[in-house]
């Protein structure tokens, strides 16, 4: 049985596959867009629903090109999706900032609504950088199911099942090599998670420059959200 499953993936592979479900992109999305909704308005740079607007705006046509699986790709959609990343990562990462200069430099009492915002700067950090490196590893969604392997960019990110061909029997069969495993939103989400609670990698290894650094700048802020922000926050509810 496990020998007819591994060559049913060789008769298909990646890119005769539907590709990844739009859904839990989407659904990522709007939890971040939310979570940012729901700040207090002294962390927001602009007026409450200035920037949602702006990212439902990017996210529709996302949606009308790919609405049930990310199958389809052109130069637009590439920079609304990477724009749409950037916009979340960016507001949230300003809003941490205002909400270490409130703590320096403002008379904080109201700790339990504190704790609440850095709980919501904390998940939404998460979502932005796992959105960051769904996009940009191997070139994103589209061309991880879609191209050949060979057409690939190179690879941000080493996961355990790129390098499991020569495990045990069912472990191999469901490595890179020979299921033609591709890691989704899951994966990626898993390792903003794991970047944002240990402060470095585990088992997913950044490769790339770029990588490297987008997990550096998540884990500092997730550094300075913990040890700061709900350390003060604490210390003022006591």
């Amino acid at each position: 049985m496990v020998k007819s499953r591994v060559e049913a993936r060789v008769r298909h592979p990646r890119h005769e596959r539907r590709g990844e479900a739009r859904l839990p992109g989407v659904v990522a999305t709007l939890i971040a867009i939310t979570l940012y909704v729901a700040l207090p308005q002294q962390l927001l740079v602009a007026p409450r629903y200035v920037l949602p607007a702006l990212e439902l705006l990017l996210l529709v046509p996302l949606i009308a090109v790919n609405p049930k699986r990310l199958t389809r790709q052109t130069k637009a959609i590439r920079f609304f999706s990477l724009a749409l990343v950037l916009v979340i990562a960016a507001s949230n990462l300003t809003a941490l900032g205002i909400l270490i200069h409130e703590l320096i430099h403002a008379d904080v009492k109201d700790g339990r609504s504190l704790l609440v915002a850095a709980l919501q700067v904390w998940l939404t950090n998460i979502i932005a950088f796992g959105l960051a490196y769904w996009e940009l590893d191997r070139g994103g969604p589209v061309a991880r199911t879609q191209a050949p392997r060979g057409e690939l960019p190179l690879a941000d990110f080493r996961f355990s099942q790129d390098e499991n061909d020569d495990a045990v029997e069912e472990v191999a069969d469901g490595a890179s090599g020979t299921s033609d495993w591709v890691p989704t939103l899951v994966d990626y989400l898993y390792i903003s998670v794991t970047n944002s609670t240990a402060f470095s990698p585990t088992d997913t290894m950044p490769l790339s420059t770029r990588a490297k650094l987008l997990m550096s700048v998540e884990s500092v802020a997730a550094l300075l959200t913990s040890l700061l922000v709900i350390a003060r926050a604490v210390s003022v509810l006591h």
